[in-house]
C-alpha cells in the first residue's frame, strides 16, 4: 500500500477496518437543530420576566433614593437659611434693646421697685427639674 497522505491534496482516504471493509465515520452536522421543550421555554420566559421585573424594581428604588437625597439636601439648605435669618433677626432685636432705658421707664413711669428681702420666696420642687407646673397657688411662707 502506498503512503496514506499525499501532499497538496485535502482528500482523505476512507478509514478501513482490519478486515478491509470501510468504516463509516459520522461527520458532525453543521445544521444541527436544537429542539427545546415547551416546559424549558416557559421556564426561560418566566426567568427572563422575573429578571426584568427585578431590574425595574431596583431602578425605581434607586430613583426614589436619589430623589430623597435631593429632597433632604434642599430641606437642609432651607433649614440653614432659616437659622441664619433667625440669628440675624435675634441680633438685630437684641441690639436695639437698651436695658437701662427699660429700667428707667419701669421705675419712673410705672412705679416699680426692687423686691425687698421679705418678698422673695424660694422653694424646691424636690425633683430637680427645670420645668414646674403650678397646679395650686404657692403657699405663703411664715416670716421668722
Amino acid at each position: 500500500m502506498a503512503s496514506e497522505y499525499i501532499r497538496g491534496t485535502s482528500v482523505r482516504k476512507p478509514n478501513r477496518a482490519p478486515s478491509g471493509r470501510p468504516v463509516h465515520v459520522q461527520e458532525p452536522s453543521r445544521k444541527r437543530r436544537h429542539h427545546m421543550s415547551l416546559g424549558y421555554l416557559l421556564f426561560l420566559s418566566l426567568a427572563m420576566a422575573l429578571m426584568v421585573g427585578t431590574l425595574a424594581w431596583y431602578i425605581s428604588l434607586q430613583s426614589q433614593i436619589t430623589s430623597s437625597v435631593k429632597n433632604i439636601a434642599t430641606l437642609e439648605s432651607q433649614l440653614n437659611n432659616l437659622k441664619q435669618d433667625n440669628d440675624e433677626a435675634y441680633n438685630r432685636a437684641s441690639g436695639n434693646v437698651d436695658l437701662d432705658e427699660i429700667k428707667r421707664i419701669a421705675i419712673q413711669e410705672y412705679g416699680m421697685t426692687y423686691a425687698t428681702e421679705g418678698q422673695i420666696i424660694t422653694y424646691s420642687d424636690g425633683g430637680g427639674n427645670d420645668y414646674v407646673r403650678q397646679l395650686a397657688p404657692i403657699p405663703e411662707v411664715a416670716k421668722n
